[in-house]
């Protein structure tokens, strides 16, 4: 079973592409803070993982996401290598991501304002809806 759950912040802002076949691709990185704080500096730890999202996902992802906001990612860890042109061995580890939670309400600090996004929401690479996200301003908005 190849299966991964990260939280961490976006190190910057995403980068979205379409392949030659028309298919949007996103890419971007997050740091996720270790359990436990490090001993000589008394700070704690970061490790930074590549994230790529696919199709309906990527889209979202490109269109809300920002550097310093804060994800969940869960998805699957792909090994990739290749020979350089001095010919050593490249290996890159990137997470393929199945779901995207958003975690980060409104803006940055909190307030919620500022923001065509608001409040924490979930993507996935098999969502069916292909229409535009919108936010919820009340419970008279909701469908149930």
């Amino acid at each position: 079973m190849n299966k991964v759950i990260l939280i961490g912040n976006l190190v910057r802002d995403p980068e979205t592409e379409t392949t030659p076949q028309g298919i949007t691709v996103c890419k971007f990185s997050i740091a996720v803070n270790r359990r436990f704080i490090n001993s000589k500096t008394g700070e704690r730890d970061a490790d930074f993982f590549n994230i790529v999202a696919w199709r309906n996902l990527a889209e979202n992802c490109g269109k809300y996401l920002e550097k310093g906001r804060k994800v969940c990612v869960v998805g699957a860890i792909e090994n990739r290598n290749f020979v350089d042109k001095d010919g050593n061995k490249r290996y890159f580890t990137d997470i393929v991501a199945d779901d995207v939670e958003f975690l980060t309400p409104g803006n940055r600090d909190g307030s919620g304002g500022g923001s065509d996004f608001a409040g924490s929401s979930r993507f996935n690479d098999k969502s069916e809806d292909k229409g535009e996200l919108k936010a919820i301003s009340g419970d008279d908005d909701l469908p149930f």
